[in-house]
């Protein structure tokens, strides 16, 4: 198979996987979400924001250190398998000697045990990271995202059935718990990778090299994800965390279900190419083209519509978090070229260089939180999406240096999304000036309907359609696999 056939069905088989569990989280996200109350949902995030930093830490990088690598044989992922485990159990004894401080903190005895229970996902990561990282090296992305939505029902269902039964913030620990318990098990057999204890120094740093600086990164851009909701839960309260947290969730969706699903993928021709700039080059910015064609119309009819959305699906006690969600969406676009260009810096280990700009945009977003909770949670999401643009144009900068690519080539790229994006929120605004007052009010499911069918109806005709010399392939694979091309 060709690389571009490699890269395509690859990004098949991740934006399958991706779709089948965003569409399985938000479904049985709305259900708990009419089960539980903000606040339930704003203990979690508290504790998954100190718990996800550890898991980098735990992970060393080193995952990703085995699909970067030109070559790895089994003894690699034994050794990884090993550091992982008893880095994993190092920070369960952490977390579970350092629960009481943790609740003392924040005035809650419940983080008492939600730490310690919570925690417990460190001792399964390494059975799941290892053979995880098998599959993405073969590139065996549909088996990965068969493992993955077939936990991800498993888990809802009992996070669910739990919250029907009134057990509150536990049913989202336990049915996360039990997730990752299960994927396990099904990535071992699927993976064909039994785990071994081995210990090699000289393997250790040379993964290690290389996985050190990808959890530096990623540790930094993880903090940056979660200053917001440090800041609200610290300075606000748990129910301010919870709606910003949905805000930042439903503005995440498309990205992390679209926008994402080439990384892997793209990631792992980048590092095949890394000799090749012309090649490199090409794959980068047909990248940055389609993902902003594909994700940002979802934010836009998002935003447009947060309100009747929010009050539709979710419930009036969630209007809170309509205002953050419309500003959220403002950052979509930078977030559409940080990714591309962060697989390019990984994939060259240009990491160094991508650390450095993790960190500013720390620094940048943690002052912007710390005078913006001042305003409520909208304070916060404009924090977000400056610390958010900055990334994105920094990152873009050195991406485009590595690979020689001028402005004008990125705007190139940019701009069929750019265009048929505005001529979506053209389509918005016009038509909503036309239907009555009443319909654009908050719940009313008439307005959600007509507007989203009517934007989709008009991007849709005009990608097909339009003469956009960029997506003219791309549309043209989509009239044929729609029967709308001629004979």
């Amino acid at each position: 198979m060709s690389l571009g056939n490699s890269i395509r069905s690859g990004t098949k088989w991740l934006l399958a996987g991706n779709l089948g569990g965003q569409l399985l989280q938000f479904a049985f996200g709305v259900v708990l979400a009419r089960l539980l109350v903000p606040a339930d949902f704003g203990l979690l995030v508290t504790v998954q924001i100190f718990t996800g930093f550890a898991g980098f830490i735990a992970g060393g990088g080193t995952g990703q250190a085995l699909v970067q690598a030109r070559e790895v044989g089994k003894r690699d992922y034994q050794v990884v398998f090993t550091m992982q485990l008893l880095i994993g159990f190092a920070i369960y004894g952490f977390f579970f000697i350092a629960a009481p401080w943790f609740a003392a903190w924040f005035a809650q005895p419940i983080y008492v045990d939600l730490f310690r229970v919570s925690a417990l996902s460190f001792l399964l990561r390494p059975f799941v990271n290892v053979p995880g990282s098998l599959l993405q090296r073969a590139m065996r992305f549909k088996a990965s995202a068969v493992v993955a939505a077939a936990t991800s029902i498993i888990s809802g269902i009992v996070s669910v059935v739990l919250a029907g039964r009134g057990w509150g913030v536990w049913s989202l620990v336990l049915g996360g718990l039990l997730g990752s318990l299960l994927s396990a098990f099904v990535l071992f057999r699927v993976a064909g990778w039994a785990p071994r204890f081995s210990i090699d120094g000289a393997i250790a740093r040379r993964l290690g090299s290389y996985g050190f600086k990808v959890s530096l990164n990623s540790i930094v851009e993880y903090g940056r994800v979660q200053i917001p909701n440090l800041v609200a839960t610290r300075l606000l309260g748990a129910a301010a965390v919870g709606l910003y947290n949905k805000a930042a969730s439903l503005n995440s969706i498309p990205m992390s279900t679209i926008g994402t699903a080439p990384y892997q993928a793209v990631f792992r021709a980048l590092a095949q190419t890394q000799d090749n700039l012309d090649q490199s080059k090409y794959i980068y910015l047909r990248t940055v083209t389609l993902v902003v064609v594909y994700t940002l119309p979802f934010n836009v009819g998002l935003a447009w519509l947060a309100e009747p959305f929010i009050s539709v699906v979710y419930g009036d006690k969630w209007l809170g978090a309509v205002q953050p969600l419309q500003i959220l969406a403002l950052s979509v676009l930078f977030r559409c070229v940080t990714n591309p260009a962060g697989a390019v810096l990984e994939a060259r280990n240009l990491l160094t260089q991508e650390f450095r700009i993790q960190l500013e945009t720390l620094a940048l977003l943690a002052a912007g939180c710390l005078l913006g909770y001042r305003w409520g949670i909208p304070g916060i999401a404009w924090a977000s999406v400056a610390g958010s643009a900055y990334a994105g144009l920094r990152t873009a900068a050195v991406a485009n240096s590595s690979l020689g690519v001028s402005r004008a080539e990125l705007f190139r790229a940019l701009k069929p999304g750019l265009f048929l994006n505005g001529l979506l929120f053209a389509t918005l605004l016009l038509a909503s000036s036309f239907w009555p007052g009443d319909w654009a009010r908050a719940g009313s499911a008439a307005y959600l309907f007509a507007m989203s069918g009517l934007g989709a109806l008009v991007y849709t005709a005009a990608f097909l359609y339009l003469p956009l010399r960029e997506t003219e392939s791309e549309a043209a694979r989509w009239k044929h696999r729609l029967g709308l091309a001629r004979a």
